[in-house]
């Protein structure tokens, strides 16, 4: 392939391939992002492949260069660890971003592609049940009415704007049909062939589904679906119909045992796909672009980089293990990524 591949960890910032995974270059040591930082989220400009956006412990960094350096934005996120980005697909001057544990979940918007922010109006609490301080762990924007975004919270519910984010609502609300307000991904699928929009909530545990606008929920357990396994981590979308379909799955986290799940059919069926190599630990993140939509990466959360080349029906491991693997992208874009210097004894 040519482009770049970025895959972010937590303890080794993000590493870099531009010859195929061949090899891989940690950032330098004059980054904003520290060669052994923790990077939570990645995301491509879909309108200028050479911009990337990354979620640090840092704050929010930018790329120019396709990832071969960053930059720092001095931004109400300095400081905060940012867990998930998302562009608006119509309009990619417009920009939300999630932060999260070790510090305060708050969500952020840009109008200017990523190069100044703003807080939004919602207000998460501080500390929750299951994980202590809560984190966003998803963003997403609808595809077709680029108004309506949504979010995700680690734990803390789903919550969904009619007005670009000005004003918010939760969704997961008592009778909803969403019965865990432990939310790790949303996913939201255009109207086509005669066919509703489809909106995607992923609980730890369960997936759930709507057809009427996200009114009214059907909520699918995990483990009754998928081989047993129950936490169910997260969903790609790989065509523009949003016919097809990815989801990650794990028997815990960390966990022994995960699956990669493949649907053609908007979500209402799956089937396990082919891994030539069993992963070590549950599938944590995806990487996708446009640009190809037959190559997929997915991350594990012990560091197994997995790769796909027939849009995700069949996974083979790369060759080399990473520490936590917290998010993985590429992009089409060569980034001017050089070895260090190394010292030798």
């Amino acid at each position: 392939m040519k482009g770049t591949i970025l895959v972010g960890t937590a303890g080794q910032g993000i590493l870099r391939s531009v010859d195929d995974g061949a090899t891989w270059h940690r950032l330098g040591l004059k980054e904003a992002i520290e060669f052994d930082g923790v990077v939570r989220s990645l995301a491509v400009d879909p309108s200028d492949p050479a911009r990337v956006l990354a979620g640090a412990d840092a704050g929010m960094c930018i790329s120019t260069d396709g990832g071969a350096h960053f930059s720092r934005v001095e931004s109400p996120m300095n400081g905060l660890t940012v867990w998930a980005i998302a562009f608006d697909p119509v309009n990619p001057l417009r920009v939300y971003a999630g932060t999260g544990a070790p510090s305060r979940a708050r969500m952020f918007r840009s109008v200017d592609g990523g190069g100044s922010w703003q807080a939004l109006n919602v207000e998460l609490p501080e500390f929750c049940q299951g994980v202590n301080r809560p984190r966003i762990l998803t963003v997403c924007v609808n595809p077709t009415v680029n108004d309506e975004v949504w979010f995700g919270v680690e734990e803390g519910g789903a919550w969904r704007s009619r007005d670009g984010g000005d004003t918010w609502e939760r969704v997961d609300t008592p009778g909803s049909g969403i019965g865990n307000s432990d939310i790790h991904a949303i996913a939201v699928l255009p109207a086509t062939h005669g066919l509703p929009m489809k909106h995607l909530v992923l609980t730890v545990n369960s997936v759930c589904s709507s057809e009427d606008q996200g009114n009214r929920w059907t909520s699918e357990p995990s483990k009754a679906r998928f081989d047993g396994m129950y936490y169910t981590r997260t969903v790609q979308v790989l065509d523009a119909e949003g016919q097809q379909l990815l989801l990650a799955i794990g028997d815990g986290t960390p966990g022994t045992r995960t699956c990669i799940y493949r649907s053609e059919d908007r979500g209402t069926t799956w089937a396990p796909t082919l891994q030539h190599a069993a992963p070590n630990s549950t599938v944590w993140a995806f990487g996708a672009h446009a640009a190809d939509r037959a190559l997929v990466f997915a991350g594990t959360k012990y560091g197994d980089l997995l790769r796909s080349t027939d849009g995700g029906r069949s996974w083979f491991k790369e060759w080399r293990a990473f520490s936590e693997i917290t998010s993985v992208t590429w992009t089409p874009f060569e980034a001017p990524v050089k070895a260090h210097p190394q010292s030798i004894n």
